[in-house]
């Protein structure tokens, strides 16, 4: 979806090995009235309104510098800002917030983060929910900023992944071990035969 954003709304910033490359789009160049329409044509779904709205929205209250400008703010004043353009949640404003706008106290929380907190910490253990609140949300992300400090996102990010890798690892199939006749055996292990005549 990036690179469609990019090639129908950016800039050519050149050539390598016959591949085009484009910037990303401006704020302007995705506020026009055809945009949403446009997205939609090109797969975005439910996102071509939001990337249409939001950038109507930063252009008709505040400078195409004003994303950037949010570095220069606090963390907390960040984070309501960005909430209030057109589909964005807690969510998907602490990933600006962290990967965008240098605040590495941002926590991202969704399922694995939620599941993390719950199964690794205990976190709400006492009071166990089926859906990621807001109330939830905040005490989760508030929890891990008072138990990593100042650079929360970071040690968020690892155990993120490594919680991925985990599932991922998890999830292959088939494994490289089989069971025959109740015994377990690894295809890749030699038999004794195998081994002595190799010997």
């Amino acid at each position: 979806m990036v690179d469609k954003l990019c090639s129908h709304y950016g800039r050519n910033v050149g050539i390598l090995d016959d591949v085009e490359y484009f910037s990303f789009p401006t704020v302007m160049s995705l506020s026009g009235n055809e945009v949403e329409q446009k997205l939609r044509d090109l797969g975005f779904g439910y996102r071509a309104k939001y990337i249409n709205q939001t950038a109507k929205q930063i252009m008709a209250k505040e400078s195409p510098d004003w994303l950037i400008s949010l570095r220069g703010v606090s963390y907390e004043e960040a984070h309501q800002a960005l909430m209030s353009l057109c589909g964005v949640g807690a969510k998907v404003a602490d990933c600006v917030c962290m990967m965008s706008l240098d605040k590495h106290e941002a926590i991202p929380i969704d399922t694995h983060v939620w599941q993390i907190a719950n199964r690794d910490y205990k976190l709400l253990k006492s009071s166990p929910t089926k859906t990621l609140t807001d109330k939830t949300y905040r005490e989760i992300g508030d929890f891990f900023r008072s138990l990593w400090g100042e650079y929360a996102s970071w040690a968020q990010s690892v155990l993120f992944s490594a919680d991925l890798k985990k599932f991922n690892k998890e999830a292959k199939s088939p494994s490289s071990k089989k069971r025959t006749k109740g015994k377990t055996t690894d295809k890749n292990e030699k038999s004794p035969e195998k081994r002595t005549k190799l010997s």
